[in-house]
Formats: structure tokens, sequence, C-alpha cells
């Protein structure tokens, strides 16, 4: 829930301290995976996971919010080093960031299937009150047919995709098996961040964090 609750609005308002807390959640990561025993170690590679996650989410909203195209392109960022630390003992916080990536990525796309990618600019651009006006308008709009059952197949979809990684993590002795669980964890948790997301927008825009 962090995106929604904590660096939405952190970023918003102090865009570079957000994104010099990165390298905070970077070095408490390393700091535990070098220094502690096996349980710690867990902790400091997902720790690595998020913050490039956190990286990523401080460079779009921070500066480049106004332009949703490069969102996913921008929460990539840290994707090379992901796909080379799955192999190391970093391989629960690339699995973390990847499964992640996944989730935005699903994201976007519904987005971009229900035309909200197109209000995108317009929201952020918008002054407060404008702002959660058009927010709200928004949201209510996803409200037909259409919308809800793209949104629902989507969510079984990821669903899906969850419990097939979750599977994965649970054959016994598996060195992957830990990272696949967290892989898991994460990407149905885009469930409820998008879906407490949608909720504040239609009860409550200005807690959504966007704006």
């Amino acid at each position: 829930m962090l995106p929604v609750f904590l660096q939405a609005p952190w970023v918003h308002f102090f865009p570079l301290s957000a994104l010099l807390f990165t390298f905070v959640l970077l070095g408490v990561g390393y700091i535990f995976v070098q220094s502690f025993d096996r349980r710690f170690s867990r902790v400091g590679s997902l720790l690595v996971g998020v913050s490039g996650s956190w990286l990523g989410g401080c460079l779009f909203w921070g500066w480049l919010r106004t332009h949703p195209a490069l969102h996913l392109p921008v929460e990539a960022v840290a994707l090379p080093c992901a796909f080379i630390g799955l192999n190391t003992k970093w391989r629960i916080g690339s699995a973390f960031y990847l499964s992640c990536l996944i989730g935005t990525a699903f994201t976007d796309l519904i987005m971009v299937f229900t035309g909200v990618m197109h209000q995108w600019p317009l929201i952020v651009n918008a002054s407060i009150q404008d702002a959660s006006d058009l927010l709200n308008a928004t949201a209510s709009n996803l409200l037909n047919v259409f919308s809800i059952s793209l949104m629902i197949l989507t969510a079984l979809f990821i669903l899906f995709l969850s419990d097939q990684m979750r599977k994965r993590g649970s054959i016994p002795y598996s060195l992957q098996g830990g990272a696949w669980l967290v892989a898991s964890a994460a990407l149905s948790t885009t469930l409820w961040v998008d879906g407490l997301f949608f909720l504040t927008t239609l009860l409550q825009p200005t807690l959504s964090g966007l704006i």
C-alpha cells in the first residue's frame, strides 16, 4: 500500500527527499544482506527490490507525471539489474521488483483500454479542486459494462498468474521458492493497490495520492 499512502503524496510535495530515500532503502538492504543471518538477508534483499520500485516511482511522479506514456519505461529503470539478480543472493528483491513491474504493466494497459490514460495529463495539470473533480468523474465513467468486465477479467488473470507463482514457490527444496512466493504476493497486491486507488477516487479523490 506504500505507493498510495506514502510515496505518492511525498513525491508530490517533496520529490527530491523522496528520491534520496531510495538510497536509505538500498543501504539498509545491503547491510542486512551482508551482516546478518539468513532471515535478515532475505529482508535485505527484499528492501533492495523495494528500492528499485521506489526509484522508478519517484522519477516518474516527481518529474514526469504529465507524460503517462513514460510511466512503465521509467518504472523499469532497474530492469537490467533485476534480471541479473535473479540468479544471485538478491533473487528475492529481483523477484519482487519484476513482479511489481508486471503489475504496473497490467494497470497501464487497463488505463489505455478504458480511456483513463487520456485523462491523466488533464488531472495532474489541474488545480487541486479541479483535479479532484476530474479524477472522480474519470473513475465514475468506469462504472460501465465494458470497463468493469475488462477489470474483472484482468483481475482474474492476475490471480491466476499469482497462484501459479505461489505453486512454484511451494516446491520442496527449491532454491528459488522464496523468490516465487514473494513474486506471487507482490503481483496479487497489485489488485489491492489498484482497488484501493479506484475506491478512493470514487469516494474521496484527494486521498488517492495522485493529486
